[in-house]
C-alpha cells in the first residue's frame, strides 16, 4: 500500500493513559496526525491502566511495565481504538501476539534529569540525602557513584514526584527529561545528567505507537510520523534487552545513538545495590541494529551478567 494510494479513515480513536504526560504524547500525534489528514476526526480514548491504580508498590514487584499497557491493547483488540502512543520505555520487549510497534517517533532528550530545590547537582547532597527514584537502573547507577546518599522509592505521575519534592519528602528527584520538557516543566530540571553517568533506559524519550498486527492501513497512515534514526537505535537497546531478559526486576540500561553514518550502542547490568556494574559498549553499521544489540547483550553476558540476572530472576 503506497502513500500515493492511501485513502485516510473518516475517524480515529487513540487510546491513551490519563496521566498529563501520556495525555500530552496522545495530543501530540493527534495533532500532526490532523494536519497530515485533515478529512480524518483524530479522537483521544482516555483510560486508566493496572500500573496506574497500585502506587504503593514499586513496578517491579507488581509485574513491570507492562501494566502500563495492557488496557491499552484490549482496546486495540476489541475494536474501540485503532492506535495506542506509548512511551517507549513502558513498552515490553516481546509483544503480544496480534499486535505491532508501527510507527516509532523521533525521540526527545534520552537523558535523566537532577530535580531538586535546594542543590543544584548530585554531588552536592550531603551523606545521608533521600534522593528518590522508581527505577532500578537509576538506582543502581546512583548508589555505585554516591554510596553515601539514600535512595527511596517514589511513584505516581510527573506532577506527584514534583510534589512529594516540594513537600520535603525528598533531597532530590531523578526523572526523564524528557517528561518534563514536554509538559513544560523544564525550568524544574537543576541539571541534565550525563548518558555516561547515568545511562538512559532502553527507548528512553522515543514514542512508539502501537496498533493489531493486521492493520497495514495504519502502518501506512503513520509512515510520516516514522522517524528512521530514533527507530535505528531503540530496535538495537531494544534487542541487547530482549537478548538479557530485561524487566523492571532487572538493573539495565541501553542507549544507542547514530556517529557519522555508524550505530553506537552502550549498555549495562548491574546488582541493585550498584556493587557490581557490567558495561559493554560496540559500534557497527547502522544497518542490522538488532545485531548490534545481541552483540552487546552476549558482551555483558560474557562478564557475567547471566550471575546477576540469575539471582534478580530467582
Amino acid at each position: 500500500m503506497t502513500q500515493a494510494t492511501f485513502t485516510p479513515p473518516s475517524r480515529l480513536v487513540i487510546a491513551s493513559r490519563e496521566s498529563a504526560l501520556a495525555i500530552w504524547q496522545a495530543e501530540h500525534i493527534r495533532d500532526r496526525l490532523r494536519a497530515l489528514y485533515p478529512q480524518t476526526a483524530v479522537e483521544i480514548l482516555g483510560m486508566t491502566t493496572q500500573g496506574d491504580q497500585i502506587l504503593d508498590v514499586t513496578l517491579s514487584k507488581i509485574g513491570g511495565k507492562g501494566l502500563f499497557v495492557k488496557e491499552l491493547e484490549t482496546a486495540l483488540e476489541n475494536g474501540s481504538a485503532d492506535l495506542a502512543v506509548h512511551s517507549l520505555k513502558d513498552v515490553p520487549m516481546h509483544l503480544p501476539s496480534g499486535f505491532a510497534l508501527a510507527c516509532i517517533a523521533e525521540r526527545e532528550d534520552p537523558r535523566d534529569a537532577f530535580v531538586s530545590n535546594d542543590y543544584a547537582a548530585l554531588q552536592d547532597l550531603p551523606p545521608g540525602s533521600i534522593v528518590g527514584t522508581s527505577s532500578l537502573r537509576r538506582e543502581s547507577q546512583l548508589r555505585a557513584r554516591f554510596p553515601h546518599l539514600r535512595i527511596e522509592p517514589l511513584r505516581g505521575n510527573v506532577q506527584t514526584r514534583l510534589r512529594k519534592l516540594d513537600e520535603g519528602q525528598y533531597s532530590a528527584i531523578i526523572l526523564a527529561a524528557a517528561g518534563l520538557k514536554r509538559l513544560g516543566l523544564g525550568e524544574r530540571i537543576r541539571a541534565i545528567l550525563s548518558s555516561y553517568d547515568s545511562l538512559p533506559a532502553v527507548g528512553q524519550g522515543a514514542l512508539g505507537i502501537e496498533t493489531r498486527a493486521d492493520r497495514a492501513d495504519l502502518k501506512a497512515l503513520l509512515a510520516p510520523l516514522h522517524h528512521a534514526d530514533t527507530a535505528t537505535c531503540v530496535l538495537a537497546e531494544r534487542a541487547m534487552s530482549r537478548a538479557l531478559a530485561g524487566s523492571c526486576q532487572v538493573p539495565l540500561g541501553g542507549f544507542a545513538e547514530m556517529q557519522e553514518g555508524q550505530l553506537r550502542l552502550r549498555g549495562f547490568v548491574a546488582t541493585p545495590d550498584g556493587s557490581r556494574l557490567l558495561r559493554a559498549e560496540q559500534t557497527a553499521a547502522a544497518d542490522a541494529p538488532e545485531t548490534l544489540g545481541e552483540a552487546v547483550a552476549q558482551d555483558l553476558l560474557q562478564q557475567g551478567a547471566g550471575e546477576i540476572l540469575a539471582a534478580l530472576n530467582g
